[in-house]
């Protein structure tokens, strides 16, 4: 069996190779090159637009996808979205599709917008907004720059943004949000109704959302005398219990567990004045509920 797989080149291209790579899957990429390669024989993969790969996902081209769901709703094609997966290009939280005007402008609420100019690269789901809220102005498409257009070209734009930070830079400010929008794994009606290729797919989401999951987290693990088990579980939180194993002779046991890795600078001072000793952390690859 081969699946064949898009890969998004771009701005998702670095962080997706990244977020594979620790699910298990490694690609590597010859300069110039849009085949990259890869360790598991099942898989074939290409780069592809972001933009593009929800139409190739859903003509069969491809049998599985990484893209946006800003993208799967723009070319509004129906594929099947087997995972959610909330990453973006530099953090790991959800992208926001805006309407941001100079910040000299009049323009103050979606209404405003009556009559005007707006650049965007999402025509359609700009259409749709403005159609949803009686709002009747001229789209037109962007190919880049769309934050330097303003105010000379046009009145507005709609762009993608994760902070804010550009857009302020550009001395834009946001009146609304048009969409918000996570990564998704997408695949193929037929691919993903074949018994073989579905599994594998299925194995491929469960391990990605795995490596999501892993990242804010780290291992613990430590030694505690039996006596002091108690003083522990009031300060230790797990992910369900910690595990618990005997250590030689009977005053000892070994905990291991896992927990949020930005508490633990305060569980690790807790949990020394608690009694616990040989205290180890250790990072994740994925954390599989």
């Amino acid at each position: 069996m081969l699946l064949r797989i898009g890969l998004p080149k771009g701005s998702l291209q670095e962080s997706t190779l990244n977020l594979l790579a620790k699910a298990g899957f490694n690609f590597s990429i010859r300069e110039r090159s849009y085949f990259p390669a890869s360790d598991d024989e099942e898989l074939e993969a290409i780069l592809i637009r972001a933009q593009e790969m929800a139409g190739y996902v859903h003509d069969g081209v491809l049998d599985i996808g990484i893209t946006g769901k800003d993208w799967i709703v723009e070319n509004g094609v129906d594929v099947v979205e087997v995972a959610e997966l909330v990453y973006s290009k530099v953090s790991f939280r959800p992208v926001r599709w805006v309407v941001a005007v100079p910040e000299s402008s009049d323009i103050k609420t979606v209404q405003d917008l009556n009559g005007k100019r707006i650049a965007t690269e999402v025509v359609n789901i700009t259409r749709k907004y403005l159609e949803k809220h009686n709002v009747k102005a001229e789209v037109e498409f962007s190919w880049g720059a769309t934050e330097a257009k303003t105010p000379d070209l046009v009145d507005a734009i709609v762009e993608v943004t994760e902070s804010g930070s550009s857009l302020r830079a550009n001395k834009l400010k946001i009146i609304d949000t048009v969409l918000t929008s996570t990564v998704r794994l997408i695949a193929n009606e037929t691919s993903y109704n074949d018994p073989r290729k579905r599994e594998k797919i299925d194995t491929i989401a469960m391990l990605m959302r795995g490596a999501i999951q892993a990242i804010s987290k780290v291992g613990l693990k430590f030694n505690l005398k039996k006596a002091n088990l108690d003083a522990v579980r009031d300060v230790l939180p797990a992910m369900k219990r910690p595990t618990i194993s005997p250590l030689m002779g009977n005053d000892w046991v070994a905990l291991e567990t896992i927990i949020d890795e930005k508490i633990v600078r305060t569980i690790i001072p807790k949990l020394k004045k608690a009694g616990a000793e040989d205290i180890v952390e250790y990072p994740l690859n994925k954390v599989i509920y």
